[in-house]
This record gives structure tokens, sequence and C-alpha cells, in this order.
């Protein structure tokens, strides 16, 4: 997907943009990197200078809070790789999901949310919300039906991921986009499992997207970050809140982030074809039940997948043939693969969600959920794939 060009502007590509995208070729000392600004309040020359500023003649910096150069040139480099008109960053996916949640809704409001979602995002909207007199719906994901059943009149959003996890479930985005348009209502999309190299959904027409930069576009497993995207009126809206509530990135968090994003489309690529390699693998393995994964044939959602998404993502979810005791095992054998509850960076992550991200769940409320104990969660680094597959498979032998 193809990122809209400007008048006189050169169609450079995702890779490149990466790089360069949100900067000038003029930089502060001549530094090649972006410097990291770590200041926390900023200086006027005289009192002609806070006149300028406070009239909104001329645009800059005047505390740490309202923003950061360094921040600043990664919202404006996130932004350009999504297709978006601005972004606002934060301290954490979480902190990007519920800011711009809660700067969409008043007390009376109601809003529509699917199953599939995080556990977190869930337990926000369905408790917290609550608190201040707004109602959640939560929806069985991919029954559009239903979902269109559940939009009522004061009806602000429609909430989802696409991918989802664990199962990477994929939203219609057309659909969703159509049924969106019908009502008058916003679309929230969480595209983290995607980013922007395999999915655009503000090119489908979608409102808003969150990511947590923790994960692919960070990918290096060492920072915390998450970030809004879409249309200017939307992003200041929530920006405003932002600005409240105060979970902003620190700059050298910003910095790394900006590091991690020159590498993001290498990174992201290698990802596709290993995740597709060993989702296949495992797909024809004796001592696998079932593998998830958006572009294998037998996924649920292949078809939409292949229509919106350039990639698979780096994401492989399966089920060994086993009992909770037959996935511990398999877990204590692996020898390259780390056993931890994140994704999207360099080292290839596994998880179990029964014991690891579900442990406060009883049996019985974790099935209701798909969360069984045969599940498990792969995250794909970059590698030799040929080596995770090994060490998959030794010790699948273990069961």
């Amino acid at each position: 997907m193809s990122k809209k060009k400007k008048p006189n502007e050169v169609d450079l590509s995702l890779s490149t943009r990466s790089i360069h995208a949100g900067e000038t070729r003029e930089r502060y000392a001549d530094s090649l990197t972006t410097p990291i600004f770590q200041t926390a309040t900023y200086t006027f020359k005289n009192s002609k200078e806070i006149e300028s500023f406070t009239k909104k003649k001329k645009t800059r910096f005047e505390y740490g809070r309202y923003g950061n150069p360094t921040e600043e040139i990664a919202q404006k480099r996130l932004a350009d790789l999504e297709g978006a008109e601005d972004c606002v960053v934060f301290s954490s996916g979480m902190m990007a999901i519920t800011t711009s949640i809660l700067s969409l809704v008043h007390s009376g409001d109601h809003i529509v949310i699917t199953d599939d979602s995080y556990k977190k995002t869930l337990e926000f909207c369905r408790s917290y919300l609550q608190r201040f007199g707004v109602e959640c719906t939560i929806v069985p994901f991919g029954d559009y039906d239903v979902l269109e059943k559940a939009i009522k009149k004061n009806t602000r959003f429609i909430f989802s991921e696409s991918p989802t996890n664990p199962y990477l479930n994929i939203f219609d985005l057309v659909k969703l986009k159509k049924i969106a348009e019908k009502y008058k209502i916003l679309t929230l999309i969480d595209s983290t499992f995607a980013t922007p190299f395999n999915q655009r959904p503000l090119e489908f027409g979608i409102d808003l997207v969150l990511q947590s930069a923790t994960k692919f576009l960070g990918g290096h497993n060492d920072i915390l970050a998450g970030a809004a995207l879409g249309k200017k009126g939307l992003i200041e809206r929530i920006r405003n809140l932002h600005k409240s509530m105060g979970g902003l990135i620190d700059p050298h968090c910003c910095y790394l982030l900006l590091r991690g994003l020159k590498t993001f489309p290498l990174r992201v690529k290698q990802q596709n074809e290993s995740a597709l390699k060993i989702s296949r693998f495992l797909e024809s393995h004796k001592k696998i039940n079932r593998v998830y994964y958006p572009f294998l044939e037998s996924h649920a959602h292949y078809s939409i997948a292949r229509e919106q998404m350039s990639g698979g993502g780096g994401v492989v979810t399966f089920e060994i043939k086993g009992n909770l005791n037959d996935s511990k095992k398999m877990l204590d054998a692996l020898k390259l693969c780390y056993i931890a509850p994140s994704l999207g960076g360099v080292e290839t992550l596994i998880t179990h969600p029964a014991i690891v991200t579900y442990y406060d769940y009883t049996r019985e409320e974790r099935y209701k959920l798909g969360i069984t104990d045969a599940l498990f969660r792969l995250s794909v680094g970059i590698e030799n794939v040929d080596d995770i597959i090994n060490d998959l498979d030794q010790a699948l032998k273990k069961i």
C-alpha cells in the first residue's frame, strides 16, 4: 500500500521513509542521528518571544509535558509510515488506548468492542468506563450482524484489534467502515500485530489507529511506547487530554523508538517470511493440533487477510496435542526461544497464555475465552528460521 504523495514530493519507499521521515537535512550541531533533548523546560529570550508564543504566531516548545523535539520527530515519522495526518505518542500502548477512549466519550455514551480484544483493554472498557457512566457492549468477533445490532443512538465508536491476540483473527475493515458510516460513528483499530508494513487501516477509512510501539515498531524489547494516529482534528482532541493525563514518553525512549524504526521494514519483512515458514512446519507436525496464522490457507480469515494485508505478521499461535503438563514439558525443553509475555522484538519469544496472562482465571473461565491448556503464542524474531524450527521440533519431541 502506497503513501499519498503531496504535490512536488518525491515518492519514497517505506524503508527509506523509516529512516528519513520527520526530519530535515539540517540538524542540531550537524548531528547525523536525532539528538536526545533531555530537558524538562525551555527558555524564552525575552518578553517579545513570550508574547509571540502566547498569541500562537510561532511554534516552539515550552514545557516537557507539552512536547519535546525528539518526541516531535518520532510522531512525524510514525504518522508518515501509517499514512496519518497526525500522531501523538504515549508512555505505553495501553496509555494510548485509554487516553484515546477517554477523549472520545462523555457520561451517557455507549461503545462497542469485540470480545477478542486485549485483556486489559476489555477490562478498562467493561469496568472502569462504567464508573464514569459510559456503557460498553462486548460482541463476538466476526459476527457483523450482532455488531450492528449492538449499536445504539448514543454509540460513539466501535473498537477492535486486527489481527487479534492470540488467535490472529482479521477484521474485515471494509465491512466495519460501512457499518460505521451507516450509523455515523467512529472506528478504532489496534493494529499493533500488523504494523503499517503489513496493514494500513486509515486507507480503508478507519478513523483512528492505535499502536503499541513497544512491539514491532521499537523492535528490540527495550522500550515501552504507544501511539494514536489519524486526522489532525481527532488527534488534537486526544493530545489535549494527553497533556493533562501526563503519560508522556521520555526523550531517550523517543530516540530508541526512532532508532528501531530505521530497521523496522527489514525486521518485519524477515519476521513475515520466518513466521509463515514456521507456521507451515507446525501445521505439518504430528504433535500439533492446530495452527493460527493469517496467511495460512487453513485460517478462518485467510481471504480477508490476503486482501487487506501485505504480510501475515510475526506472530504464530498454535495448540499442541496434550495437556497442561505436556505444555510445561515443552516450554522447559526450549533452548533458543525465550519464555516471555511480549512480542515484536528481534528475539523469538514464546508464551503460554493460560499460565502467563490468564493465571488469575479459573480453567472454566479461560476455556470460555478459548485460552486452553495447550495453547501457545510464538513471537518470531530475526534469527535463522531453521534454528527456531529445530528448537521447536526438539521441544515438541519431549511431549
